[in-house]
């Protein structure tokens, strides 16, 4: 890595962290979008009409000749997501090689979504725009925010407690919990917390709402 400073210690950015910033600008933006229309915030029209404007006219066409052959309005809205995906990957990757001096040497702006053409950007800022408006806003989306920050919080609460203390009985149910893979049980504080962080954020979804129902008695085993 390049150092660009000394006072304050300053390096550029890996080569690799823009590719890997690109990936996540690309899914989440599609994937929030193709929520929202299962989740009924958008409506098929809607979301059709912000997907197709990312292709000019000839191959616009052509995916809504596409479209035709296919019934199902999830199977469309999926369709056009992942074409616009790749669409995405495209531009992003132009822009890389396009850039790549300037990124090899630490002197590259920005990111690599703000470097792609001009009717593709266009498509990606109305659809960033619309998102926070109409999605992120959503009572849905902040009920399930709501819940996550619950869930989330317990749990790093009660691990964190558990690795602090883990002399504790209830605090050795939840440390066996944990997999092997994790170093839950380091002689030292940092590197058992730092086990925690691991572990939960390395959690999917559906894992933690299950562990937290669980941990408060809502979901049980039978006996």
């Amino acid at each position: 890595m390049i150092q660009l400073n000394k006072h304050p210690l300053k390096y550029a950015r890996h080569p690799l962290v823009y590719l890997v910033e690109a990936a996540d600008d690309i899914c989440y933006q599609m994937m929030d979008l193709e929520d929202a229309h299962k989740l009924k915030i958008l409506s098929t029209e809607e979301t059709k009409k912000l997907l197709l404007s990312y292709f000019p006219k000839e191959k616009r066409t052509h995916r809504e000749e596409t479209l035709k052959l296919v019934s199902d309005t999830n199977e469309q809205i999926a369709y056009l997501r992942s074409s616009v995906i790749g669409l995405l990957i495209k531009e992003c990757t132009k822009a890389f090689l396009e850039n790549e001096a300037n990124i090899l040497n630490g002197t590259f702006t920005g990111s690599l979504i703000q470097h792609i053409s001009p009717i593709t950007a266009q498509a990606y800022h109305h659809c960033a725009k619309l998102s926070f408006e109409k999605i992120y806003s959503s009572r849905d989306v902040l009920d399930v925010e709501l819940a996550g920050f619950r869930i989330i919080t317990t749990l790093l609460d009660l691990m964190i407690e558990a690795v602090c203390s883990p002399e504790k009985a209830y605090s050795q149910l939840l440390i066996n919990r944990v997999s092997s893979q994790y170093n839950i049980r380091a002689t030292s504080l940092f590197e058992r917390i730092q086990a925690v962080l691991d572990y939960v954020s390395g959690m999917t979804d559906v894992f933690a709402l299950d562990l937290y129902r669980k941990i408060n008695g809502n979901s049980l085993p039978a006996v």
